[in-house]
Formats: structure tokens, sequence, C-alpha cells
């Protein structure tokens, strides 16, 4: 474990797990974190220890089975990077989560492609990370700053044509309130029965390259 100051000790019980033992315990559902699509949502986040270590082993699978299409690595990226989502009260520690997961994916990025890296992708990465790791209060499951709401996560989906993406936004409340998933029953991976809440919007198929114009469309 690892601390900032005594203060934040103090007034917010930060501490930060080492690499040794979020590793290990990533290694109790390792299976999980080597599935690109597969979901983790930190509520207590800080700057990332946990996320980054799941980051990088999806990114290890990535460069295993696209290392030498592009195009394939990059959809993929946007759903492996886009199943990682975290909630933080602290806002320097947001952003250095935002930075060091965005650090982690570029390096792997603009190693394997090198001149083919292109700025626009990176910029759909790092707005996807503007949208999954969040300034919040996981107890409260409200967003914290000047204007405070409910906490809603975006679900990010590759339509059939492996271009497009499917933003769906959900709020982090009806995801943790049994009580309003009435009747809409899927099926896990696992084949087990789950419940999900119905979306509090839906936006339509983009390319993933695209993806910031959905916001600029309604700023």
């Amino acid at each position: 474990m690892s601390v900032k100051s005594r203060q934040r000790v103090t007034d917010y019980g930060e501490v930060f797990t080492s690499e040794r033992e979020v590793n290990a315990m990533l290694d109790l559902v390792k299976q999980e974190t080597e599935r690109i699509e597969s979901r983790f949502l930190e509520p207590a986040c800080g700057n990332g220890n946990f996320l980054i270590e799941i980051l990088r082993r999806k990114l290890s699978i990535l460069e295993a089975r696209y290392k030498k299409d592009r195009l394939k690595f990059e959809r993929y990226c946007v759903i492996a990077v886009g199943a990682i989502y975290g909630v933080e009260l602290l806002e320097d520690n947001v952003e250095d989560c935002r930075l060091r997961l965005f650090e982690c994916f570029n390096a792997q990025y603009t190693l394997l492609f090198k001149e083919e890296a292109t700025e626009e992708f990176r910029e759909t990465i790092r707005h996807i990370l503007q949208r999954n790791i969040l300034w919040g209060d996981a107890l409260t499951l409200q967003t914290v700053g000047e204007k405070e709401e409910a906490i809603v996560f975006s679900e990010w989906s590759l339509a059939e044509d492996g271009e497009k993406i499917k933003r769906c936004d959900y709020s982090m409340k009806r995801l943790l309130d049994r009580q309003s998933q009435e009747n809409l029953e899927l099926f896990s991976h696992l084949g087990q029965g789950v419940l999900v809440p119905k979306p509090v919007e839906e936006f339509p198929l983009v390319h993933y390259l695209e993806l910031r114009r959905l916001e600029s469309d309604r700023e």
C-alpha cells in the first residue's frame, strides 16, 4: 500500500494498492480480465491501479490477435477500453487515472503501428475514458463538482458491420437497484439469467472514429 499524504488518509481513507497485490486479486478472476468485452467497475478507483492492470491484460490479448491488423485492433480496442469503468471522489485522482489509462493504451498502439497510428483514434479513446472514468461519489451515486447529477455510464457495443458503435447510457442507481429491473431478462455469457434496466438514453450507430461527434451534436 502507498499514500499521497497522511492528511488524505485521514480525510478520505485514501491508500493505493500495490501492483503485486492488484495482480494477485485479479488472478482470482483471470479468465474475465482477459476477455476483451468483460466489464469492470471500480467504485473508488483512485488513480487507477486496478483498472490499468485490467487494461494491460486486455491489450495483451488484442496484441496477440490483431498486431498485424490496425483496423481490427482499433475496433476491438474501443470495446476493451469501453469495458473499463471507474468512479472517484478526488478530482486529481480522476485526471491521473484517465491519463494513466490513455498512456498505457497509447504506448501499445504506437509501438504496434508506429506511423500508421492516428490522432483521430487517440481522440476516440480519450473520449471514452472521459465518459467512463467519472468524478463522483459511489455512495451517493452522484457526480461531484459545480453541477451534481446522477452518475451515468455509457455502454459501448460493436455493431455487426464491425465498424459502427452503439452507445447506450445507464444510470448507476438503476444498475444497482434491482427494483428498477423489471421484465428485462437477458442472458450473460455464462448462461445465467440476468436483469438489466432500460437505458436512460440511446444513441444512433456511429463509426468508432466519430464517437466524439455524438457529444458535439448535443452541444
